[in-house]
């Protein structure tokens, strides 16, 4: 009997339905995949390819721009053909993608394959965002939760998976994480056939066929998802940099950052983020975000005026109030891009979401190394504030997008649930 209450919590923690726990597993394997490669991927063909790192960058930049087109016409696509089909379709492309990169010897080649990735990575991401939201109906605050909780989970083993490459430092060993990242985008495409084929919403005829551009909320959303999201490249990119060359704290601080955003994201995410569920309690989120942001950064500008060991528990506490921040805005993103996104264009929705975002992920670099690294402790003051002043946009844009949603409802309708008339 206990065993069997143990084996029911299992399953309830890992979704509460087959659908809801075929997709967790289908992004949980794809999520190891690219853990595995992108840890160690510019090692590869920098290392062993023997490709300059200007090219390695140049082949990839060139790659992630070309991508960005691909998502607002591959979220359509999802729209009018299902999710489900247009994913796998996207996912067996990357898998042959990243199969084909073991044969990469040039910079030609490599921006080529790099590329037809990257479109694939576009379409396939809009879809799965159009999935997510047909999936998780019942609870579906709580399912997003739970899958973006596999989702981190996932990466982490990925990622430690691929430290053994890096420490054997060998082609064979590099190879390993290419193939398998390869598989893990194909056994991702076979789970999702255990998913029913989730018919197109029919459009409304007064609607355009590019409605997301046409939302001025959704994207100004859109703009500042994109905004918001410099938050990540400061953990991965801006605070080891500071922590190496502004601070006395030990080295291996900088190994502990990413492990404890991804340690308190694996272990918190579902607790909080199950809570922010209507598009109103989006807005107030992502308020809250920016407020956390705006206590993590100062934090993180005080290590270089404190002695060693004061800086590495500095860096360990804000690296822990960020990853809460990081945690209610990814909540808020949920809540806000799904709530405020009709029923029948979800991909298309999504796909502008992921342009915003991703948009953002390849100015970060610029951005973070240049302005905020170059003005020093004042940079990070004025980043804090960059953060708080867009989450303080979160509440007035909920209401603003709530307003103006074609025969929706009051802005606590929740966004998981579809109409009575769209069910009947």
């Amino acid at each position: 009997m206990t065993k069997g209450r143990a084996s029911g919590r299992m399953a309830t923690m890992a979704g509460s339905n087959r659908a809801e726990r075929v997709l967790i597993l289908a992004s949980f394997v794809n999520r190891v995949g690219n853990g595995l490669f992108n840890t160690a991927s510019a090692l590869y063909f920098t290392l062993v390819v023997g490709l300059p790192a200007a090219q390695v960058g140049a082949a990839l930049t060139v790659a992630g721009l070309v991508g960005l087109l691909a998502g607002i016409p591959g979220g359509h696509l999802a729209d009018r053909r299902g999710p489900r089909t247009v994913m796998m379709l996207a996912l067996a492309v990357q898998a042959l993608a990243m199969s084909a990169l073991v044969l990469v010897e040039s910079w030609s080649a490599l921006t080529v394959i790099a590329t037809v990735d990257q479109l694939a990575a576009a379409v396939g991401g809009a879809a799965w965002g159009a999935l997510v939201r047909r999936v998780g109906t019942d609870r579906p605050a709580l399912f997003r939760a739970k899958l973006r909780t596999y989702v981190n989970l996932g990466v982490v083993l990925g990622t430690a998976g691929a430290g053994f490459a890096v420490a054997a430092n060998s082609r064979s060993a590099y190879l390993v994480l290419i193939v398998g990242n390869a598989v893990s985008f194909a056994l991702c495409a076979l789970l999702l056939l255990l998913l029913p084929h989730y018919e197109p919403l029919p459009r409304p005829p007064q609607q355009g066929r590019w409605a997301a551009l046409a939302d001025r909320p959704f994207v100004t959303f859109t703009v500042l998802y994109g905004a918001m999201g410099l938050q990540y490249a400061t953990v991965s990119l801006l605070l080891p940099i500071w922590i190496s060359e502004h601070t006395e704290a030990p080295r291996w601080t900088v190994v502990a950052v990413s492990a404890i955003s991804a340690g308190v994201c694996v272990l918190l995410q579902t607790r909080i983020g199950s809570r922010i569920e209507t598009p109103r309690d989006g807005g107030r989120a992502f308020r809250t975000a920016g407020l956390l942001f705006l206590i993590s950064c100062p934090m993180m500008a005080l290590t270089a005026h404190t002695p060693g060991w004061a800086a590495a528990l500095l860096v360990v506490a804000a690296i822990f109030v960020h990853s809460l921040g990081e945690i209610w805005e990814s909540s808020a993103c949920f809540a806000l891009g799904f709530g405020l996104a009709p029923e029948h264009a979800q991909g298309q929705y999504q796909g502008l979401l992921g342009l915003g975002f991703n948009a953002g992920q390849a100015l970060a670099p610029a951005i973070l190394t240049t302005v905020v690294l170059g003005a020093g402790t004042t940079g990070w003051l004025l980043l804090g504030v960059f953060f708080a002043a867009v989450g303080a946009a979160g509440p007035p844009l909920e209401r603003w997008g709530t307003r103006t949603r074609p025969g929706r409802g009051t802005a606590d309708a929740e966004p998981g649930r579809e109409p009575e008339e769209a069910r009947a």
